[in-house]
């Protein structure tokens, strides 16, 4: 249902001028939430408001760096009171809105406009949800936006209060490199809970398949295609702020870059591994399929092949013509017993011999 809302949105905005504000997205009732954060190495303080008010302040002080974190961006008119506080382009406030962008990277000269997914486990662990996160990097202040208000920075505040590492001594390339960093770990998370389920699921796949597997397969690999399409354009974003010329990112900061870049290289590994792996798991799954089709098969043909001779002498002894001596015979109907049992028993013998069959396998 929200795929459809998301479609409807994004068809109204056909024939409008580049740049109009319309969200595109599920229609949720996240309330906007602004949280400035303004730190140095010395001082730390944290403002909240549910109203956008005025512009923030930005400190003169080139080492004091300015945080502003948005929940909630379905209110196009707050979105675009914030861009005209921070001169931001039409064609960015545009992009924040449109919640199913692909992860990128655009650089304005005076900041720079990074968009990626978040995503978090749900339902079981075997659904994603994701979110949209935009943070625009600017000389003395850094802007995130994302659509909910799950408190998905929470331990970089924590961070910046206990004034744990060097993010206080840093600038607002750091802090860029800190949410990123985070965004990225989140992956490993959801890898390492993904892989305890592939690997019961390849255990049930083997030992006792039912249609819910082939079910739960086909769900994992719908996850892996989300999780792909997630961090396959963050291997190029990060690439990009590691090489960037931009006089935003600092010389080292750019070892921190190249650590998350690492980071995503081995999760893009282990996203491609899973994917062979639940690809083997269904050709496993319609091969044990097949196999217990056969072994029924195979018993039904072996129990139809020796009724077919018990089933021809009944048929003959059952013809009732009146020159049949046998039918007259006292001890006949023992004797016919005899002869099918016989048959029966010298078919299963034959059959077992040539290694059709098992004791306690098929029969």
């Amino acid at each position: 249902m929200a795929k459809h809302q998301s479609v409807r949105k994004r068809s109204q905005k056909v024939g409008l001028p580049p740049g109009t504000l319309v969200y595109i997205g599920d229609q949720t009732d996240e309330t906007f939430e602004i949280t400035t954060v303004t730190y140095n190495e010395q001082d730390y303080h944290e403002t909240v408001s549910t109203l956008f008010k005025e512009c923030p302040v930005i400190s003169q002080d080139a080492s004091t760096v300015t945080w502003i974190n948005v929940n909630g961006i379905n209110n196009a008119k707050n979105l675009e009171e914030l861009g005209a506080c921070f001169h931001l382009h039409p064609l960015v406030l545009e992009d924040i809105l449109n919640t199913e962008q692909r992860p990128k990277l655009d650089d304005y000269g005076d900041y720079l406009f990074v968009v990626l997914k978040m995503l978090h486990l749900q339902d079981g662990q075997e659904d994603i949800a994701a979110e949209q996160i935009s943070l625009i990097v600017g000389n003395d202040y850094v802007i995130s936006l994302h659509e909910t208000n799950h408190d998905v920075f929470k331990i970089i505040r924590e961070r910046l209060q206990a004034a744990k590492g060097r993010i206080r001594r840093s600038g607002t390339d750091y802090l860029a490199y800190a949410l990123l960093d985070l965004i990225v770990d989140q992956y490993f998370v959801i890898l390492e809970d993904l892989g305890e389920v592939i690997e019961d699921l390849e255990s049930e796949v083997v030992t006792t398949p039912t249609p819910e597997t082939l079910s739960q397969i086909h769900r994992l690999k719908r996850v892996m295609i989300m999780l792909r399409k997630s961090v396959w354009p963050l291997r190029e974003l990060i690439s990009r702020l590691e090489r960037s010329e931009s006089p935003l990112i600092k010389e080292p900061t750019v070892l921190y870059f190249k650590d998350v870049y690492d980071h995503v290289i081995q999760i893009i590994d282990n996203i491609e591994t899973f994917r062979d792996i639940l690809s083997g798991m269904l050709d496993i799954y319609l091969s044990s399929v097949s196999n217990r089709l056969n072994e029924v098969m195979k018993v039904l043909t072996i129990i139809a092949t020796i009724f077919i001779p018990l089933t021809f002498i009944a048929g003959v002894y059952g013809m009732n013509f009146k020159n049949m001596p046998e039918l007259a015979w006292p001890d006949g109907y023992y004797m016919a017993l005899g002869m099918m049992g016989a048959v029966a028993l010298i078919m299963v013998i034959f059959f077992w011999k040539k290694g059709w069959i098992g004791w306690g396998r098929t029969l």
